[in-house]
């Protein structure tokens, strides 16, 4: 039974469809790549499967609960590290992992325990009481990831997770990802630009563009049915050359949501 199962899914801002009736299916343990160009629907995607932004049409189900009648229970089963950084730079790193944690109504000794464990998997536990204003760019992304699993969720995802890391980082931060993937079983939905990440993670990969699903199938797969050599090339001949622009219609009210959410929890 897929842990994440989207049918005929429609999200539109007015006159706008930023979500054109897509479907698609995640199955447990995956490492899954949603790929686009700028604007093409990944970020209004994902804030619907994470009960930010409520579906204009069609249904979604996230580890078994309907995202619009169950949204609590949808919460509950994932984490989520957003594009944009959101750790407190005014608390330490361990303040911010239990602050998470209390927030999901972890009991104390159980969140220590997750606590400690996550930050030794990302290798900033000698770091714990250090305040992250204090830390790198790629630390502070580490740690995003590890405040993300301390509720021990059955989906992890990551909204370009290593965007403006050197690649140095950006090989350390996929190591976790695997490591956390093969270790938990947890499955993984991940968008990046950077389209070699997708060809050593990803088992699975689903590309949309202007709102619609455009291709599915493994990296191989992909790279085969275009006739090319690589997932990049792969990748722009089935949504083109031209230059795009960011996703506007609806961010505002959807940072205001996230915020809300974020809040209640």
């Amino acid at each position: 039974m897929p842990i994440i199962e989207v049918e005929n899914l429609v999200k539109k801002f007015g006159d706008f469809t930023a979500v054109n009736d897509i479907s698609f299916s995640v199955e447990p343990g995956e490492i899954f790549a949603f790929l686009g160009p700028n604007g093409a629907g990944k970020s209004t995607t994902i804030k619907m499967l994470t009960t930010i932004l409520k579906p204009t049409s069609g249904s979604a189900k996230v580890a078994g609960y309907d995202i619009s009648t169950r949204r609590d229970a949808v919460r509950h089963s994932f984490g989520i590290v957003f594009q944009d950084p959101s750790v407190d730079d005014e608390l330490t790193c361990w303040e911010n992992m239990d602050f998470h944690g209390i927030l999901y109504g972890m009991p104390k000794e159980l969140r220590h325990k997750r606590i400690t464990d996550m930050l030794g998997l990302i290798e900033l536990l000698d770091r714990k009481d250090d305040l992250v204003k204090t830390f790198s760019g790629g630390m502070r992304r580490r740690l995003e990831i590890a405040r993300g699993l301390v509720h021990h969720p059955k989906i992890l995802y990551l909204d370009e997770p290593t965007i403006g890391l050197d690649p140095q980082t950006r090989n350390h931060i996929w190591s976790y990802i695997k490591k956390i993937n093969e270790q938990e079983g947890m499955t993984i939905f991940f968008t990046t630009h950077h389209m070699e990440e997708v060809e050593r993670a990803a088992h699975k990969v689903a590309i949309i563009d202007h709102g619609a699903i455009v291709a599915r199938g493994t990296p191989a797969e992909l790279i085969a049915q275009t006739k090319t050599t690589t997932l990049e090339e792969a990748f722009l001949k089935l949504t083109g050359h031209g230059i795009r622009e960011e996703e506007a219609s609806g961010t505002d009210a959807a940072r205001r949501q996230r915020q809300m959410w974020s809040g209640r929890r």
